[in-house]
C-alpha cells in the first residue's frame, strides 16, 4: 500500500501558491490595496513554487520521485516568499529599515503626456507601512507566517514512511 503523503504534499505544493497569489491579485485589483517593491519581492518565490507544484502534481503518480522532488523544491520556494514576507513585517513594524526605496507599479502609454499622466496619478506606496492588517499583522506578516507553516507541512508530509511515521 502507497502512502498518501506525498500526493498530498504535491497539491499542498500547488494549492498554497495558488491561494497566496490569488489573495494578492485580488486584494491589489479588487480591493486597492497597490503592492510596494518588496511585495513583488513576495510574490516571485510564490510563482516559481506554482509551477514546481503543478508538475509536482502531475507526476506524482507516475514518477513518484520527480513529484516528490518538485514539491520539496516548491516548498523551498514558498519558505523564501514566507522570509521575504518576515522581513517586510519588520520593516512595517519598524524593527529594521528596508533595503530599497519604496515603488509603485505604472502603466505605460504611448506618447510622453499618457507616460507622464500615468505617474502623477500613480499612488505611492511605502514599503514600510502596512496597508492592511488583521489582530495587528500585515499582509507580509500572514504571507510568513501561512508560507513557513505550509512549507514545514509539505516538509513534514514529505518525510512521512508508508506506515505514517516520520522519518527523522
Amino acid at each position: 500500500m502507497t502512502s498518501r503523503a506525498p500526493r498530498i504534499a504535491a497539491w499542498l505544493a500547488f494549492l498554497l501558491p495558488a491561494f497566496m497569489l490569488g489573495g494578492a491579485l485580488i486584494s491589489q485589483y479588487v480591493f486597492g490595496l497597490y503592492p510596494c517593491e518588496m511585495c513583488y519581492w513576495q510574490r516571485w518565490p510564490h510563482w516559481a513554487a506554482l509551477v514546481l507544484g503543478g508538475i509536482a502534481v502531475l507526476s506524482v503518480r507516475r514518477v513518484q520521485g520527480l513529484g516528490v522532488a518538485m514539491a520539496a523544491l516548491a516548498a523551498i520556494a514558498i519558505a523564501a516568499s514566507g522570509l521575504i514576507g518576515g522581513f517586510h513585517a519588520g520593516v512595517e513594524y519598524g524593527w529594521w529599515e528596508g533595503l530599497t526605496r519604496c515603488a509603485t507599479a505604472m502603466p505605460a502609454g504611448n506618447t510622453t503626456d499618457d507616460v507622464l499622466n500615468s505617474i502623477m496619478a500613480a499612488p505611492l506606496v511605502r514599503c514600510d507601512t502596512a496597508p492592511w492588517s488583521l489582530f495587528g499583522i500585515s499582509l507580509a506578516g500572514y504571507n510568513f507566517l501561512l508560507s513557513l507553516g505550509g512549507a514545514v507541512a509539505i516538509y513534514g508530509l514529505l518525510r512521512r514512511k508508508k506506515t505514517g511515521t516520520i522519518v527523522a
